[in-house]
């Protein structure tokens, strides 16, 4: 859904400008030296309107938490949101992932986290979803080995495509789950993400983890992603729930 565009967005940018990044790039390869006191440095790639980020930022005063968005409608919420609580460990990025590499230095961060990104169901776009295998690889450049990404998503064709990707990859997957809330709300949600579980949607999640073998820019161009399209490659149900059904069991497999 498109966001309307804010007519006094301008002024409401200066008003929180405290904690966004005008020059992130001048910053690549030393965020940890130019905001002291942090141990760690997380990515959080589309952040929307902040629910998730600002949250986060006040649980774990330790992590300094870069927060990228390439529609400044909606990052104006979620820098207000944290000029309200008073954080001093989050900065806003008006940027797109694909610059990811011009903003952070290989293995300079430590986790990155992906929520709720747009699905791109038809098979020529599939090259635009956040989990496709280049976005994949500028993630591995970010990350040590042992990095993680935490991915999380309502739509679970998505969620399938994203798992094969993954592992093709040379990723390693762990909490991994089908339905996250189902004992109760575990973490932080985004907006979407609370809304969804007001109205019964169950959570997809995985922890992806950065192996010595997981490929990176270095491995070159992923092949072109053919027959990606969500709903004729996973979007029967009966196929879906199959596909669960494996999963799980080759979670609790010891």
């Amino acid at each position: 859904m498109r966001m309307r565009k804010k007519p006094n967005l301008l002024p409401r940018l200066e008003r929180a400008g405290a904690v966004l990044e005008p020059e992130p790039e001048a910053l690549r390869g030393r965020w940890l030296e130019a905001f002291p006191g942090h141990r760690e440095l997380w990515l959080e790639l589309g952040c929307g309107k902040g629910r998730f980020t600002v949250e986060t930022a006040a649980r774990h005063p330790e992590a300094l938490l870069l927060a990228v968005e390439k529609v400044p409608d909606a990052m104006v919420v979620a820098m207000e949101r944290a000029v309200a609580r008073g954080l001093s460990n989050v900065r806003f990025l008006d940027r797109d992932v694909t610059l990811l590499p011009e903003l952070c230095a290989p293995g300079e961060a430590g986790r990155i986290f992906l929520n709720f990104c747009d699905p791109w169901p038809k098979s020529r776009c599939a090259k635009n979803r956040l989990t496709a295998p280049a976005f994949l690889r500028l993630y591995a450049d970010a990350l040590p080995p042992g990095g993680e990404i935490w991915f999380k998503t309502d739509n679970l064709p998505l969620f399938q495509w994203s798992l094969e990707q993954f592992r093709a990859e040379g990723w390693e997957l762990d909490e991994l789950s089908y339905d996250l809330h189902a004992g109760g709300v575990q973490g932080v949600m985004t907006d979407y993400e609370a809304k969804f579980y007001a109205e019964g949607v169950k959570i997809n999640r995985v922890v992806a983890r950065r192996r010595a073998e997981t490929k990176s820019t270095a491995d070159g161009v992923p092949a072109r992603l053919r027959n990606a399209s969500l709903a004729d490659a996973h979007g029967r149900a009966e196929s879906l729930a199959a596909h669960a059904k494996n999963e799980r069991e080759r979670a609790s497999a010891p």
